[in-house]
């Protein structure tokens, strides 16, 4: 069963750090694309990252551009999301999924699964 868990959600200061992690099983984790979404309270679910499955091309929104880095560790079967300089605005719950491949946008496109998602709230 293709199941995702992401952990690394909390609560920090405007300008603060988290690193969010994506736990992958059941699958060939290095067959798929990762994206990560978010969605704040009151608004549309929107793409934040995405990395592909072969080569690791990275793909970020405008707005988390030189704040956020995706990455995956294929022998882990896990992938991140480094978040610095954080906003308020960036507040929201993040989830990852597992798609066959990102889009231009930073949305991972063809979504085989998604994690449940983890919470995180920048205060200012």
């Amino acid at each position: 069963q293709l199941q995702l868990v992401e952990s690394g959600g909390g609560e920090v200061q405007s300008g603060g750090s988290l690193r969010l992690s994506c736990a992958a099983s059941g699958f060939n984790f290095d067959s798929y694309a990762i994206g990560w979404f978010r969605q704040a309270p009151g608004k549309e679910r929107e793409a934040v990252s995405c990395i592909t499955r072969s080569d690791g091309i990275t793909y970020y929104a405008d707005s988390v551009k030189g704040r956020f880095t995706i990455s995956r560790d294929n022998a882990k079967n896990t992938a991140y999301l480094q978040m610095t300089s954080l906003k308020p605005e960036d507040t929201g719950i993040y989830d990852c999924t597992a798609a066959v491949a990102c889009s231009e946008t930073a949305a991972a496109t063809l979504v085989y699964s998604r994690g449940q998602g983890t919470q995180v709230t920048v205060s200012s």
